[in-house]
Formats: C-alpha cells, structure tokens, sequence
C-alpha cells in the first residue's frame, strides 16, 4: 500500500464498535485530529450510538439486530442518518465507497467477516479486533496482500512493535525477536490455589487498564497475551518461537524488537490507548496528542518478570495452537470466548476457562484440524469448538 495516498489530509474513518472502550476513544482521537465519521455500529447500546450519531453525522448507523436498528430509526428520523442491522449491515459499514479507513474494535468472532469485506473492498483497516487474525490469520494476511490493503495495529503491544520496526531494514530482514509486554492483569503472583476462590467482581478489577468485560476478564487469565502472540505471528511474519513474553507491571514499554545484533529497541509511553489509536488512524504522520506525557522520574522504576506458565495455562495453549496452525487458533479462542461467556455468567470458575480451553485444543477439531484457508472452514471450526466446550463445561459442574 502506498502510505502517501492518505498522507497530510484528514481522514474519513468508518468505526466498528463505537460504542465501546476502543470505539469511544476512537471518536475522541478523530475529533481532535480533523477526521470525519462514515459510518458507526454498536451491539445493543441504541442511546448511546444515537447520541454519536448526532454528534458525528455518519451516513450509516448499524446495530446487531433488528430490533434495535428500529429503534434506533425512530431516534434518528430527523436526521438523515441511515440505519442497518447484522452482519450485513456491518459489512456495508466497512466497505462504504467514501471510506479511507475501517477501524474495527467489534469483540469477538463477529469482527472477521467484516474486515475481510473491507478489504476486499480496498480499504485500510486499523484492527483492535484480535479474532480477525487469532481465529483467521492466514486467510486475512491473503486477502490483505491480494487487495492490496494496509493493516494497521491498534493494541498497544502490536503498535509498540509496529512503530519500533519503522526504522528497520525492508522486509524486517534483521528483526530476531519480538518480545510482548503483559501487565500480568489483577491475578499477578497469585497460586492455582488462591485463583479457585476468585470471581467475576476480582477478574474485572484491571490495575492498569480500562477496558471492556471480555477482554478485562481475558488479561485476567492471560488469554490475551497468548491471542496477542497469535497475532504478532501474522502481523510481523515472526515465527512463534521467536515471539517472547514479559509481566510488565506498570504498562509504560508497550512491547519491544530486538534485532541481529542484540540491540533492543522499545516503545514507551504513558497506559493510555488513545496513543496506538491514533497513530493507526494518522499513520504515516505523528500528530500532536492529549495523551500525558511520559515522565520516567514520576515512575522511578520499570520492573519485569518472567510469565507463570503454570498457574495461567492459556498462554501455553495458544502457543501450542500457532504451533500447530491451521484452525487450531480458531479452535482455542472459540472456545475462550465460550468460557468467558460462561464465567460472566457465574457458571463457572475462574480457573474453568483454562481447563476449556486446553481442553479444547486437544479436542475439539477432528483429525488434522484442517488448514483454515477459507472463511466456511474457520467459522465451522469456530462453532464446533463452542459446542465442544458447552458440552465440556456441563461436565465440568456436575
């Protein structure tokens, strides 16, 4: 893709998932570099997306389901804003014509379909949705190179190593190692034993971070520094064995690069995600940001610590599962995604959502568990691993 194509002017940004932690901060980041809003779609929150839709005057609004796609019709009536429902309408919302970049920060599975509309339809996609390259990697860096088409990191780990390889070789050609940050979530230092007492209101409890349920409750377990080795796999083309994590406690080096020569390069900033959101959405420039700046002296000190493989065993069962390849990844995050969804429930324990998900990697695909090349084998992938862990899960509590 040619960077200066949308270079030095603002640009015009569709955002999946505005309602959202990623999704309202996205808006914030848009208002105050200039860009303008296309389209905007939420789940279930039809307040909150009527009063963004008045503020920013997309052409399009999507809601999930119908019902609330004629609610929200009624609300907006009066203001020439047009109103979609599903997964087609989240489709039209990333492939609109006047469209320069698609932002897609949808949780869970439901974000792929979308970004390979998108692409095929030529646009830019800054992705905070980590299914789209967990569960679809392959097929998604394909689409991307065929079309064309940029994609752009927005988690603060995949931005961190993006911006500290702008500055290497073409084609990555010296990079060694990538080596992830993880905040090590509310759980760091805690035993198997002290996690089998801990519940919903503990797992949502983030030192660092505000963000959405699901995946406050994935950092918890660390289920999403395995789903981010995932993607860091795709996004950098680096094997997994040479993808590193490190606890970071205070979240200020978002990731770091190392090179052929052991020089170690690292990205810092303060915990704050409008940072990588609006880099993906100003890239290739860096404008000013409302962002605190980072002062090293208000920290006094940066520690580190080596994962606990043990006690958070998701990490080990998607590594295992990029090993692997193929539709395994798909396999274990279904199958979190299932898990969690039972966890918010109260159906089940904490340390359940490890148990399923290891569970479901050796389990849940047929035989070789196929290569994972078109949309229909992972999303059959995907709903065999949720029916494999509902199943497993029942088992889990009698």
């Amino acid at each position: 893709m040619d960077a200066s194509r949308t270079a030095g002017k603002a640009k015009r940004l569709s955002i999946l998932g505005s309602t959202g932690s990623i999704g309202t901060q996205a808006l914030d980041v848009a208002e105050k570099t200039g860009c303008t809003i296309t389209a905007l779609t939420a789940h279930s929150r039809v307040e909150m997306l009527e009063a963004q839709a008045r503020r920013y005057h997309p052409r399009l609004a999507v809601m999930a389901d119908e019902k609330s796609a004629a609610d929200l019709r009624v609300r907006l009536a009066d203001t020439g804003v047009r109103v979609a429902a599903g997964m087609e309408g989240l489709c039209e919302a990333a492939c609109m014509d006047d469209t320069d970049l698609v932002l897609n920060a949808l949780v869970g599975m439901v974000g792929l379909r979308p970004t390979l509309a998108a692409m095929q339809a030529g646009r830019d996609v800054a992705l905070a949705n980590k299914e789209t390259l967990v569960a679809g990697g392959a097929l998604v860096m394909d689409t991307a190179a065929r079309h064309q088409v940029r994609l752009l990191p927005v988690d603060s780990e995949h931005s961190a190593i993006f911006q500290c390889l702008q500055g290497a070789p073409p084609g990555n050609r010296a990079l060694k190692r990538v080596i992830l940050t993880a905040s090590g979530g509310p759980f760091f230092g805690k035993t198997r034993e002290e996690l089998k007492r801990v519940g919903l209101k503990e797992a949502l409890e983030h030192p660092n971070w505000s963000m959405g349920a699901k995946i406050t409750i994935d950092s918890a377990t660390m289920m999403n520094k395995g789903l981010e080795l995932i993607e860091a796999r795709w996004l950098f083309g680096v094997p997994p064995e040479n993808i590193d994590i490190v606890i970071h406690r205070e979240s200020v080096v978002h990731s770091l690069i190392e090179y052929d020569d052991h020089s170690v390069i690292a990205q810092l900033g303060v915990p704050d995600m409008r940072l990588p959101i609006q880099y993906a959405i100003t890239w290739p420039e860096r404008v000013p940001s409302p962002v605190k700046a980072l002062d090293l002296a208000d920290w006094g000190k940066l520690t580190f610590f080596r994962p606990d493989y043990d006690t958070f065993v998701c990490i080990g069962a998607c590594r295992e599962a990029i090993a692997r390849g193929g539709l395994y990844p798909a396999a274990v995050n279904a199958a979190n995604e299932q898990a969690v969804s039972l966890f918010r429930q109260e159906k089940i324990g904490f340390l359940d959502i490890g148990t399923l998900v290891c569970s479901a990697l050796e389990h849940a695909l047929p035989g070789t568990g196929g290569k994972g090349e078109t949309l229909e084998e992972i999303l059959a992938a995907d709903e065999e691993s949720r029916r494999y862990t509902m199943e497993a899960a029942q088992q889990l509590t009698r």
